[in-house]
């Protein structure tokens, strides 16, 4: 069984402007993203899903020249907008992957879909307790439930941070959450400020082979070598 990975990405971040297609060591921070779905076993497509604002153009030809699929929809309804990528893709499961985790380790993805299509779950994540980095976020979603919950949220952060409907009422939802094994929950491999945007350029600069190639404890190590 195979999904849909749906990377959230817009070029209007408040506290780094731009990320998405900010350049590091020659390719943007969205194909880093893109190179790892790639070589995750169990995604069928990637879909990029901006918004519709005019600074979200430069996404939108990103996506053509390289002939990546890309949806543009509401700027703050973000669930919203990827209520109408499941609609217009028809897959019945999706993988919600966030635009500032260049990082994010395609084993885990591919764990968390395994266990996704093992039993009738819901949602499958790990973040719900975290304990791996931030940046490293895995949320494999039935396509169903999600348009269900979204016609129950009423809360603009609901459909903002698509998933927040899930946690926040956990108790009518079948959730898994895998762990680590140890707690990583604080440390922060995402892009989210300059100061992360200079840590990820330095683990690039650090790593001597393909960045996919690297899970998520090769990319710790290098990350608490720089840090020590």
């Amino acid at each position: 069984m195979k999904t849909v990975a749906i990377i959230q990405a817009r070029m209007n971040s408040e506290r780094l402007p731009g990320k998405t297609l900010f350049q590091i060591s020659g390719r943007p921070v969205l194909q880093y993203i893109i190179d790892r779905l790639i070589h995750c076993d169990g995604i069928a497509e990637i879909v990029v899903a901006t918004s519709v604002m005019a600074e979200n153009d430069a996404v939108d030809f990103y996506c053509i020249e390289r002939k990546i699929a890309c949806h543009r929809g509401p700027e703050e309804d973000v669930a919203k907008r990827f209520i109408e990528v499941l609609e217009k893709y028809g897959y019945e499961s999706f993988v919600r992957v966030n635009g500032d985790s260049p990082l994010i380790d395609q084993r885990l993805i591919s764990k968390g879909i395994k266990i996704f299509f093992n039993k009738n779950y819901d949602l499958v994540t790990n973040v719900f307790p975290r304990t791996y980095p931030k940046g490293q976020s895995v949320e494999v979603i039935k396509a169903e439930s999600f348009k269900a919950a979204y016609s129950k949220m009423e809360e603009k952060d609901d459909k903002e941070h698509i998933t927040r409907y899930f946690y926040s009422h956990s108790n009518e939802y079948e959730i898994f959450n895998f762990e680590s094994g140890n707690y990583y929950g604080d440390i922060q491999l995402s892009v989210d400020t300059p100061r992360d945007m200079r840590v990820f350029e330095n683990i690039i600069k650090k790593m001597d082979r393909s960045h996919w190639e690297y899970s998520y404890e090769d990319i710790l190590r290098i990350y608490q070598n720089m840090t020590e």
